[in-house]
């Protein structure tokens, strides 16, 4: 495999940020979710107005993973009162880690993840938090590897679909 790259995101590219968010969510989520509640979920979680919002919000940040120019994945960080539940200036959420499918098992989640890990340092974060679907095994086990431990629970709605997501937390410092 070439060589992946990782860039922030800019304005400029909220069309490639909107297909790989609406195909990498759909790649992981659509099985086990109604078609309905997904189409529902996908026009209004990334429309371009959202994207748009959440690009020129200073407490977030997007990066992609690139290879050969083309974006295979991405990474959704929050920052202070953009975080979606803690808001905690101490800590940085990761709300999103995706990878296209084809691309799962080859270090890009872990290449994004590791992204993070470096923003977190730098910014003097206490700890990263983020929530992750309750059937979602795979990415439960990959954070669990990576030392987050399970703390609470939350709601997240998909569609009309109300689920439980787990959220998991590793402390960077005591």
């Amino acid at each position: 495999m070439h060589t992946i790259e990782i860039k922030r995101v800019t304005l400029t590219a909220i069309d490639q940020l909107q297909q790989i968010g609406r195909q990498t969510f759909s790649e992981t989520f659509s099985a086990g979710n109604t078609e309905e509640n997904m189409k529902k979920y996908l026009e209004e979680g990334f429309s371009v107005e959202k994207l748009t919002a959440e690009l020129q919000n200073k407490n977030s940040e997007f990066y992609f993973a690139t290879v050969n120019g083309n974006v295979i994945g991405y990474l959704k960080l929050n920052f202070g009162s953009s975080q979606t539940e803690i808001k905690d200036d101490k800590a940085l959420e990761i709300e999103r880690i995706y990878v296209l499918k084809e691309y799962h098992g080859k270090k890009v989640g872990q290449l994004l993840y590791g992204q993070a890990m470096q923003i977190a340092k730098q910014a003097g974060a206490d700890y990263v938090w983020l929530g992750v679907w309750e059937e979602n095994p795979g990415a439960i086990n990959f954070y669990k590897k990576n030392g987050f431990v399970e703390f609470d629970k939350h709601v997240f709605k998909l569609g009309n679909d109300e689920q439980t997501d787990i959220m998991m937390k590793l402390q960077l410092k005591d």
